[in-house]
């Protein structure tokens, strides 16, 4: 359902405002679910009443606009790299249908628009968030010097975590929970972007870029069972260190049964199949996100 209506807010769009949505892939609603569920977590850790419900739409909305800061960076920095891989070559930038210039500017209004709205909750948080940025901007040349990119883009995805703390707590001193949330998400999105890298990993290869497709090769799927274990120990263990119920426990498991199987199913040698597995991970997330909501009333 988000999918097709964010499809259609951008295909039903006026033609020059149609690539910029594009740009900051309004119409692949995956990206900013998977930066935003973490921030999530957070606060239903931290939720006290009605009133945190005002955080939980501005990091929605910030999440949008932060997410589309990030791909339109991403894409004035790997516009060369996008013209010569199927999957990409298509994106605004690589096509010439929005200048580089004018994709700074959309950057940096999203990213300044997003501080706005974090603002609107508590400065503290517009601040956490500000603080991030230069990790956003630095991402994309990782996979040109770094072996392993996808480590570098948890820290910066799991993020979030820090920022939902923070638009509902008005703190930005993170009690040891909120660590365990953080390295939780950075080994959840190494899972999902290791998936996901399986996609281009010819073109990577050819190319010269790094990913964790490469770097793990046959053995991705064994490497994938260790990131879930650690992934899934952080969230019980930030589950044992906040006073929260049975349900939380049992439904994690759930979750990582659930994730178990996406690793076990997905045929890395299909691009088709990657992708599909990748855009699933949302649903983990969503699981963890019940869990929480349900620990709280147990």
């Amino acid at each position: 359902m988000l999918h097709k209506i964010s499809a259609d807010v951008v295909t039903k769009s006026p033609e020059p405002i149609r690539s910029y949505l594009v740009l900051m892939r309004l119409d692949r609603p995956t990206g900013y679910v998977l930066y935003l569920l973490p921030g999530l977590w957070s606060v239903a850790f931290a939720f006290e009443g009605p009133s945190d419900l005002l955080a939980v739409l501005a990091l929605i909305v910030a999440a949008v606009l932060i997410r589309g800061f990030a791909c339109a960076s991403n894409d004035v920095t790997d516009k060369e790299i996008d013209r010569r891989v199927a999957r990409t070559v298509g994106r605004p930038i690589a096509a010439g249908t929005i200048s580089v210039r004018n994709g700074i500017l959309w950057a940096a209004a999203q990213a300044l628009a997003a501080l706005l709205v974090l603002a609107a909750v508590n400065v503290q948080t517009a601040l956490v968030a500000l603080a991030t940025y230069p990790l956003i901007v630095a991402y994309p040349f990782m996979k040109r010097f770094f072996v392993w990119p996808s480590a570098f883009l948890g820290l910066v995805m799991s993020t979030y975590v820090f920022v939902g703390w923070t638009a509902a707590t008005g703190d930005a001193g993170y009690p040891p929970q909120v660590y365990g949330l953080f390295v939780a998400g950075t080994f959840w999105t190494m899972i999902h972007d290791a998936i996901y890298s399986h996609q281009d990993k010819e073109y990577d290869r050819k190319i010269g870029v790094k990913s964790s497709a490469l770097l793990f090769g046959n053995a991705t799927k064994a490497w994938l069972s260790i990131f879930i274990l650690l992934s899934v120990a952080s969230l019980l263990w930030a589950g044992s260190l906040t006073p929260i119920g049975w349900a939380f426990y049992l439904i994690v498991l759930l979750a990582a049964m659930y994730l178990c199987y996406l690793v076990v199913r997905v045929d890395l040698d299909n691009p088709k199949t990657c992708w599909d597995t990748f855009v699933a991970n949302t649903y983990y997330g969503w699981i963890v996100l019940a869990a929480v909501i349900a620990g709280r009333f147990t």
